[in-house]
């Protein structure tokens, strides 16, 4: 993943906006980039905040799951797969719909929280970048803004 960044001051408070390329190699992907949102958490030296995750794509998705047992990406994949087949005769009939309407599901978004330097995550939590519509290249906007 490429990464780039930038720190802006805004009315007193530290905030920095990066952007990670992010290269899918599958249709339907679910790229663990917990330790790359980690890393510019750190970078930024917010000692307490909150962290803004966005992906401007509208078949991809953000979700905050647990990252452990790597067969949940299947299970979740069959789910989705089970509420949005890829054959359905969609209206919107461009090969892709399914992928769109999983990304609906999901969510282009997420914020989390910092505590002491570190991003607030449960124990088995970790956040994916979910492609639906893969492969291609995508784009994480990450906002970290200090307290």
């Amino acid at each position: 993943m490429k990464q780039g960044g930038r720190a802006v001051s805004v009315e007193g408070l530290r905030a920095h906006h990066y952007v990670v390329d992010v290269q899918t190699r599958s249709r339907v992907e679910f790229a663990d980039v917990t330790e790359v949102v980690r890393k510019h958490v750190a970078e930024s030296g917010a000692q307490s905040g909150v962290c803004h995750l966005y992906t401007p794509h509208t078949s991809a998705a953000l979700l905050i799951q647990e990252n452990d047992d790597p067969s949940l990406r299947q299970d979740l994949d069959r789910f989705l797969s089970e509420l949005a087949p890829r054959d359905k005769p969609y209206h919107h009939n461009d090969g892709n719909c399914d992928a769109h309407l999983k990304a609906s599901l999901i969510g282009c978004s997420k914020t989390l929280l910092i505590e002491n330097s570190r991003l607030l995550l449960g124990r088995w939590q970790g956040v994916f970048f979910c492609e639906f519509d893969g492969p291609r290249r995508r784009e994480l906007h990450i906002k970290l803004v200090a307290d």
